[in-house]
């Protein structure tokens, strides 16, 4: 039903719309995106952040319960901002949920400071700050982007009169028009004949605001794909504007079109750095000042976004575990997805090619950062499991989907995911991506495998190597038991350290480094040539040392290699090779 004015029911209502639109969009999105990675996972990301910011202004409501009066505006749109604050994926949806931020931040105010309703007035200044707060998360921002469709979203809106419905559709219009002028603006637009695919998800998310207020829904901007399409296969002619030039995109920015990608509002150098960075941090203001100024000197397209403490960093390096690093000494990073993009051969002039799919990658689940940017380093894909969030298949999905290789090896590293990477293996498969899953157990199982895989051979002869390698290691991981419960060596108290050897629970101790050692010690009773340990943050600082100096004395033939985990929810992993 139309409305005049913006209210917590039309912040659900509009994420509602949104999630919608961005899923009927989603893969025209995905396929237009070239500027400047080419991972065509643009419309997946901006549909994963307003998911989660959809979810998060639902419990809002669901928090009300039923015959309770509902949640304030302010209840509502702060919720919007934060879910997609901690849902961000990409860079696209990093800005997107600084977009929202933005407007939450005008929208809670004018209500806090007296305001009965939110009117035409109240959108249009929300909309200013949304597109000027965006710019200011962007280290280098480029014009063309999704930061031009904001722009051109909020001019157009200061110049409209009238309720919330008036202005929103003034939004929309500009935003529309500023979308089809991008390939003016961006070579590498005009040459693959696309617009900006960050701001065609933009201009879905503002056509559902102005249905949220009107109750009438726009006609979807679907020419501009559509348009493209035609381009490709060579039903229209590729136009390049003589005022095309990446002159304007600053020194990053000279990087020639791909198919697939994700929208970064500034350029990747020529070459593209290896990974994608994107953590969590909860840190204060000043340390993320010298975040941002670290972050830029180490690689591109970075982005940094939240306030009050918690904030979505997004960057483009070569160098993955500096990143994080960074981030460690800023404050405390958490929920860190890093991804390698594959690039493949890196061509002299300023320019590449269209992003050729490799033959092979390896895809992985790792526990803690730690592990995440050792796998990565080693050219894995790596997706972060979380203590109490394994990912799902869809993100499992996703990540292979990133590696962009025609043959795909799949490491969930944990007994319970794997029927979860069974379904994402299939998934893939049905997308023409050769994926074999090994289902090894543990990350250190994975390691192993790691270890053996080269891609030069046969597929099947890699697999059958990796799969031997992480079935010849034993492992255990060192861990606190939260609640009292029947294990098999015994009933475990809250607080008891408990060893488990291959998944099931084998010591039952008081102190950390003492179970570990009996843990170690039981394991290589049955022999061994190489013990890989894997230290979380929480376990004891001494506890590599002891474990070390313990194999160095009682098993001579026996080597030990140590890896810091971070934050891995075990307090250590044993491997035994």
């Amino acid at each position: 039903m139309p409305q005049t004015f913006f209210d917590a029911l039309a912040v659900r209502t509009w994420c509602g719309l949104a999630l919608g639109a961005l899923g009927r969009a989603r893969e025209e999105i995905d396929a237009i995106n070239v500027y400047p990675v080419a991972d065509g996972d643009t419309g997946t990301n901006l549909y994963l952040t307003l998911e989660s910011a959809a979810t998060a202004v639902e419990a809002v409501f669901a928090g009300y319960g039923t015959g309770v009066r509902e949640p304030s505006l302010a209840d509502a749109v702060r919720a919007m901002a934060h879910g997609a604050l901690i849902g961000a994926r990409g860079n696209s949806g990093t800005i997107l949920a600084q977009l929202l931020r933005g407007m939450a931040q005008v929208l809670a105010a004018r209500e806090a400071g007296g305001a009965s309703h939110i009117d035409g007035a109240g959108l249009r200044l929300a909309l200013r700050h949304a597109a000027e707060s965006a710019r200011q998360a962007v280290a280098h921002p480029v014009e063309g982007t999704v930061l031009t469709v904001a722009s051109a979203a909020a001019d157009a809106a200061e110049a409209a009169e009238g309720d919330c419905g008036t202005v929103a559709r003034a939004a929309y219009e500009g935003a529309s028009a500023a979308l089809a002028a991008t390939p003016g603006q961006l070579a590498v637009l005009a040459r693959a004949g696309v617009v900006d695919a960050g701001g065609r998800g933009l201009v879905a998310v503002l056509g559902a605001l102005v249905e949220a207020f009107t109750g009438e829904a726009v006609r979807e901007t679907a020419e501009a794909g559509r348009e493209a399409a035609a381009r490709q296969s060579g039903a229209l002619p590729q136009v390049v504007p003589d005022s095309a030039s990446d002159a304007g995109a600053g020194p990053h920015a000279r990087v020639a079109a791909a198919s697939g990608g994700a929208p970064c509002a500034e350029g990747a150098e020529a070459g593209g750095p290896a990974y994608e960075v994107i953590y969590l941090l909860e840190a204060g203001d000043e340390a993320v000042a010298r975040l941002r100024s670290r972050l830029d000197t180490l690689g591109d397209s970075l982005v940094v976004v939240g306030g009050d403490g918690l904030w979505n960093v997004h960057v483009h390096v070569d160098d993955a575990g500096a990143a994080v690093e960074a981030g460690i000494e800023a404050g405390r990073p958490y929920r860190i997805r890093i991804t390698h993009f594959g690039l493949g051969d890196v061509h002299t002039g300023g320019e590449r090619p269209p992003r050729e799919r490799a033959q092979r990658a390896v895809v992985a689940v790792v526990p803690g950062e730690g592990l995440a940017g050792l796998y990565s380093e080693a050219g894995a894909t790596a997706v972060l499991a979380r203590p109490g969030e394994p990912p799902a298949s869809g993100e499992l999905v996703q990540a292979v989907r990133r590696a962009h290789a025609r043959e795909v090896v799949l490491l969930p590293n944990d007994a319970e995911l794997r029927h979860t990477a069974a379904a994402a293996a299939e998934q893939a498969r049905a997308e023409g991506i050769r994926v074999a899953l090994i289902p090894t157990r543990s990350a250190v199982q994975g390691i192993a495998a790691l270890a053996v895989h080269e891609p030069e051979r046969r597929f099947d002869e890699d697999v059958v190597q990796m799969t031997s390698a992480a079935g010849a290691t034993r492992y255990a991981e060192v861990l606190v038991a939260e609640r009292q419960s029947w294990t098999t060596a015994g009933i475990c108290q809250a607080g008891d350290v408990l060893g488990l050897i291959d998944g099931d629970v084998a010591v039952i101790g008081a102190d950390v480094t003492a179970t570990a050692e009996t843990v170690l010690d039981r394991m290589l009773q049955a022999g061994g040539e190489l013990v890989t340990l894997v230290v979380g943050d929480e376990a004891p600082p001494s506890v590599a040392d002891r474990l070390e100096a313990r194999v160095r004395e009682s098993y001579l033939a026996v080597d030990t290699v140590v890896y810091r985990g971070g934050h891995q929810g075990a307090l250590l992993l044993i491997g035994v090779e």
